[in-house]
């Protein structure tokens, strides 16, 4: 994990989307090129300035097949691949590099077909990540990935009391932040009831307790502070980052009802010099509304177990005391996979006031200063967490 003061400033001077939602005719190739150009384009600089590149979940050799498809040759590389968390984690890894000396610009990437796969019968709806290893004990039994978060789901519900409604609350606030993204995919307005009486997918969820599937890409570009100044968009800077790997079988997770956020975060707002009360909006992983729920906890924004009490009455909402998720999240935006590159996207708009009708100001208009992105991998197998400033 990331801890110590970097010695060069980091900042983040280019984000982008690729076409995202119902993606019918572009390959995830085509999705990484797009995103990557946008992204460039956004920043001012040229594709020669960049040299290291990071991507994950693409080709036999990710990320060399990306690289050439974009024909960049870099000298420094990452391909971390920790599921949703691998973008936070790609990101301090590039800040850290950066920061040494051993990078000047650094290209994350991201894209995939998921959605128009499926409908196409390229592909189809896995049980599972494997068979092998210490997989092979959960596997025979069914527990699945949507298995295994609904389980911790109910230990925390049997611990703290945290309640369906509450669950269910925290997606019908991304749907009202999804309302005022013009990108998302689901905007209509969903209520508690609609989704405690939806289809059950894995006790205790239903399917609006689930993200969506779509398509779509996205791309940050991170550069060393000398560059700043050739920049179009304002700065927003890197200022800490933490990450942490917690568990693959169930049975060795000491308990369900704390993920790994709880030390990424830590190191994170260490390495910031910020507190989480400091924080203005946030970014966080939504394969699941518990998801939500247990980030909030241990990124330190509530106390253990009391989750489910403060995600309520609107808190998490573009006017809330902690805006969250704010262009509506993987529960309704956009989530075509591993998603934790869209946290920081969205984190980077919000700060450069860039977000449009789901812009959050604060008393007299005043832009966010500080946001935390932090993604979560597998089941809540490992954490990333990153702390970004408005320069």
């Amino acid at each position: 994990m990331s801890a110590a003061k970097r010695t060069r400033k980091v900042a983040v001077v280019g984000v982008s989307l690729s076409d995202c939602g119902r993606v019918e005719e572009a390959t995830p190739y085509a999705l990484h090129a797009q995103a990557a150009r946008r992204a460039l384009a956004d920043s001012g600089l040229d594709r020669s300035v960049v040299d290291g590149f990071a991507s994950a979940g693409l080709g036999t050799l990710a990320p060399l097949e990306v690289a050439e498809y974009l024909g960049l040759r870099p000298t420094w590389t990452d391909s971390t691949a920790v599921g949703g968390a691998t973008w936070e984690v790609m990101a301090a890894h590039a800040a850290d590099a950066i920061a040494a000396g051993h990078a000047r610009a650094v290209l994350l990437v991201y894209g995939s077909t998921a959605r128009a796969d499926i409908r196409a019968g390229r592909r189809t709806a896995n049980l599972s990540f494997g068979a092998r290893g210490p997989l092979q004990f959960e596997v025979p039994y069914g527990h699945t990935l949507i298995a295994k978060y609904a389980m911790a789901a109910r230990r925390h519900m049997h611990e703290y009391g945290t309640t369906l409604e509450q669950l269910a609350d925290i997606a019908v606030q991304a749907r009202a932040n999804a309302a005022h993204n013009p990108d998302a995919m689901f905007r209509d307005p969903i209520t508690v009831d609609d989704v405690l009486s939806g289809p059950m997918i894995a006790d205790p969820f239903t399917k609006l307790h689930c993200c969506i599937r779509s398509d779509g890409g996205c791309a940050v570009l991170l550069v060393g502070e000398e560059y700043v100044p050739d920049t179009v968009p304002p700065p927003v800077w890197v200022l800490g980052s933490g990450t942490a790997l917690s568990h693959t079988t169930m049975s060795e997770w000491d308990d369900f009802t704390v993920s790994p956020a709880a030390v990424s975060g830590r190191a994170a707002f260490r390495q910031a010099g910020v507190r989480p009360s400091e924080i203005d909006v946030a970014q966080l992983y939504d394969a699941f509304t518990y998801m939500t729920l247990v980030t909030l906890e241990d990124l330190g924004f509530c106390a253990k177990g009391e989750g489910g009490a403060f995600a309520a009455k609107g808190r998490l909402t573009l006017g809330g005391e902690l805006p969250t998720n704010t262009d509506g999240g993987g529960l309704s935006a956009c989530h075509p996979g591993m998603r934790g590159l869209f946290l920081l996207v969205e984190a980077v708009r919000q700060l450069r006031g860039e977000a449009g009708d789901r812009q959050v100001r604060g008393a007299g208009g005043r832009l966010p200063e500080l946001a935390v992105a932090s993604g979560t991998g597998g089941w809540f197998c490992s954490s990333g967490t990153v702390v970004l400033g408005r320069g």
